[in-house]
This record gives C-alpha cells, structure tokens and sequence, in this order.
C-alpha cells in the first residue's frame, strides 16, 4: 500500500525534472540548419521585408477593425490607449530585439522561453502564441465582412445577413473571412518569398488609406470633440487600453522568421524597432483625426467606421469604394503574415516533438511547411466563419500579454547566466526596462474582464491536458539521457 505513493512521488520528480529541461541557443541553430528528415526553410528575407511582414501583422487591426468598439469605453481619450498599449508594446519589443538577435530560429517566444525557463513554461508560452495567432488571425478576418458591405453599398448591394456573419450576429457564416483566410493560405503554401512580396505590395496600400484618411479626418477638425476628454474616467482609458493592445500584436511577426531572415541576427532587432515606430505613430495620428472629425459617441455601434467618416466627409461614393476595398486589402495582410507566423510557432514545437510532426515538414520544392500551414489555415478559417469578433479580440490579449512578459522574463535570465553571450541588440536602461515590461504586460491583464480570464484559464488547462497527453511523451529533450542532455547545454559553460 505504501508502493503508489511512492511511484506517484517518483513520478512528480520526473515530470519536475523534464519541465525545467532547457534547450540550449546552440543546439536550437544546429537543429534550424540541419533538420533531418523534415526540411529547411529558405533563407530570401532581408531587413525591409522583415519589417514589413511585422508592420503587416500589426497596423490596421485595431485602426480598421476595433476602433469604433474602444472608442465607446475611453472616449476622446482613446489615443491615449493607443499611446499606453504602444507603450507596453515597446517595452516588450525591446525585449523582443534583444532574444531576435541572440536566438535567430523559428518559434519567436517559444524559443525564447525553451532557452531560458525550459520546456514547461515553452509549452505555455507556445500555447499562448497558438492562441495569440491563430485567433488573431480570425478576428481580424472577421472584420473583412464589414469592409465588404461597405464597398458593396458603393453599388446599392449588401451580403445578405446569413453570409456576413456568424451564428452569433445573426448571421450563419462570415464568408468575407473565410475567403480572405482561404487566399492568404494559398498564397503562404507558395512561399515566403512571394508572400513577403505581396506583402509589402498591401502595406505600402495599407499605409497609404490611412494618409489619406488622416487627410480627409483633419479637414474637419473640431477640438471641441475632445471635451470632457475623460467622460469614463482614467478605469475607462485603461480597460480600453487593455482591449486595444490586440492592435499591436503582430510586431512579433518578424522574430518567426529567425531561420528565413538573410542576416537574422542584424536585421531582426532593427525590423521589430523599425515597425513598432511606423505603427505607433500611424494609430495615435489616425485616432486623433478619428475623433476629431466625430464625437465620441458617434462611434457608439459603428460598423467600418473610418470609411463612413470618409463617406460622410467627402461625399464621393469613389472614394468610399477605394477606401473600402483598400481596407480589405489591409486587412488580408494582417491575416497573411500573422498566419505566416503561427505556422512557424508550430513547426518549432513540433520539430521540438511537442506538437504532431506534420506540422513541421517543409516542402522541398517550395520551402514552406505546406500540410502544417493547410492544416492552419483550414481550422483558423472555421473559428472566423463562427466566432464573434469581440471575444475574440479579448482572448487573444490575455494570451499574448503572458507570451510578452515571458520574453521579458527570458532576457533577464540569459543576462545573468550568459552575460558575455553575443548580443545584436541591448535592452537599454536594462534592468529597469524588462521589468517595467513585465509590469506593464500583468497590469494590462488584470483590466481584462472576467470572462477573457475564463476562456483563458480554460484555454491553459487544455493546454496542460495535450502536453500530458502527448507533448510530455514525445518530446525530443524529455527522452534525452542525462548524458545527452548535458551534452547539449556545454555549450553554455
């Protein structure tokens, strides 16, 4: 009788032993290149496509997208939302810099993570980033719907109400969505040379619709509109905050694209800077002319609000369906590079053994991991055509404001434990800036409201389910000896 407690026991400490097992940044690179039996990424990205992919992932989901939900919550006040969600953004995106430059592979925080806190908290960290981008892609597709109808009224039309939303806007399916999912992945299984290319075609369009807008917005300026600025308070700016920090996921894109970057560990650092810089600026001036030209509580239920303050303002039904048409654009390529990004997150974890080894086999003819990114795509497309925008949105913050401060987290610990390693980039005013970082992320989910904290919380348990079911006993490391896996961390002595 006395035998299963100690077997329990015994089994604790292994499962303790294996979660606390690190993956050394070397051993991480020799894996990238050689990869055996799997295939290797192609290595066709330079530093401008780099940050084009992390300002395509990034600017104009919540611009485009969210706006007229936050606007509500916050007021006139919403773009300082933006600047405190920019804020904590930047203090992650340092951090971001710093581990891009150091650990140049596929898996961005995950990676990260395995090099620094071992394979427990990767696994968390990779399953938050599953949530992070796989969802993010759907609600940002979500929206595409909006774009649609508002272009289709330029020619008195609309979708009809079963097509353009899903069950629970009383519609069946979002079929925009879909559609716009169904192109992105077509296009990444080609490669992620043309996808960049593309890319960086729809952002300079991107960039170029919320010129224009500002333009337009700031011919009817009226400061009146930001008074009082506060009419929720300071609670309302940070809930908002909280809600709109899903506009900035993406500028992590980019440290996916560790074994497809020319010269990763120069050109990563700059192009998550770089980005973060273009989509800060661009949303504070876009949320400033916004509520300029509108009070506040016109954004109250607005559907596709910027192209109907383009409508309103310039009277032209040309210039709705341009503005209309190059929104849906902005938004495919959000969905493209941060669908890019998730199938690279699931290739690491599954050439770690974490995840089904489909998920990172790489076509030798295209170079990308083709049945990984089906796979992705066709499941991310479902969640789009079914699920609300807003709850959405919610989960997929919660999940990305853990993934950050881990990245936070990670910095601090190879400071200390490899403090002469190679470093592309430094976090300045280190170690004030990770732990502000690390702050800043925790209080931004303690605004999230309960439910997302439900979903969440669900969403870990799951999570905590398919590792003990089937990440624990295929992982690569765990079925190391011990002589093995010292062997792998010597490196680092």
């Amino acid at each position: 009788m006395n035998r299963k407690p100690s077997m329990s026991s015994s089994q604790a400490t292994m499962l303790g032993a294996q979660l606390r097992r690190r993956k050394s940044i070397a051993n991480m690179i020799t894996e990238s290149q050689t990869n055996a039996g799997a295939g290797q990424l192609r290595r066709t990205l330079g530093m401008w496509q780099l940050t084009m992919i992390s300002v395509g992932a990034t600017m104009g989901t919540g611009i485009l997208v969210i706006l007229g939900d936050t606007v509500p919550v916050a007021g006139p006040a919403i773009w300082i939302s933006f600047v405190i969600a920019g804020i904590t953004a930047l203090l992650s995106a340092v951090s971001y810099a710093e581990m891009a430059g150091m650990v140049p592979v596929s898996g961005s925080s995950y990676s990260y993570s395995y090099a620094t806190m071992g394979e427990g908290i990767a696994w968390i960290c990779g399953w938050c980033l599953v949530l992070e981008y796989a969802v993010s892609v759907a609600a940002v597709a979500v929206g595409a719907g909006q774009y649609v109808n508002e272009t289709l009224r330029t020619f008195g039309m609309e979708l009809p109400q079963m097509l353009a939303g899903g069950p629970a806007e009383g519609g069946v399916v979002n079929l925009p969505a879909l559609i716009v999912i169904a192109l992105a992945t077509l296009l990444l299984v080609r490669g992620a040379r043309e996808s960049a290319i593309v890319n960086s075609i729809v952002v300079a369009i991107k960039a170029g619709i919320l010129i224009f807008f500002s333009i337009v917005a700031f011919s009817a300026f009226d400061a009146g509109n930001f008074e009082p600025l506060l009419p929720m308070g300071a609670a309302g700016v940070t809930a908002a905050a909280s809600s709109v920090f899903f506009s900035y996921i993406g500028f992590d894109a980019a440290s996916t694209a560790g074994e497809e970057a020319k010269n990763p560990k120069r050109d990563l650092p700059r192009a998550i800077m770089l980005s973060m810089l273009i989509v800060t600026i661009s949303y504070v001036l876009v949320a400033v002319s916004a509520i300029g030209a509108r009070e506040w509580n016109w954004f109250e239920g607005a559907q596709a609000p910027l192209v109907q303050i383009v409508g309103e303002l310039t009277g032209r039904p040309v210039f709705v369906l341009i503005f209309a048409v190059a929104a849906v654009l902005a938004i495919a390529s959000v969905v493209l590079t941060v669908l890019y990004g998730q199938t690279r997150i699931l290739l690491a974890m599954s050439r770690d053994g974490l995840v089904p080894p489909v998920f990172g086999k790489v076509s030798a003819r295209t170079g990308t991991p083709v049945a990984g990114t089906w796979i992705t795509g066709i499941l991310v497309a479902i969640t789009a055509g079914f699920i609300p925008l807003g709850a959405l949105a919610d989960a997929t913050s919660i999940g990305t404001l853990f993934a950050f401060a881990l990245v936070g987290a990670s910095v601090m610990y190879l400071r200390k434990t490899q403090p002469k390693a190679e470093r592309t980039f430094r976090v300045p005013l280190y170690p004030i800036t990770p732990i502000l970082g690390i702050l800043a992320c925790l209080f931004l989910m303690s605004q999230l409201g309960w439910h997302t904290w439900a979903v969440f919380i669900i969403w870990m348990i799951v999570g905590a389910a398919v590792y003990l079911g089937y990440g624990r006993r295929r992982s690569r490391l765990g079925q190391m000896t011990k002589q093995e896996y010292a062997a792998t961390l010597a490196d680092e002595k």
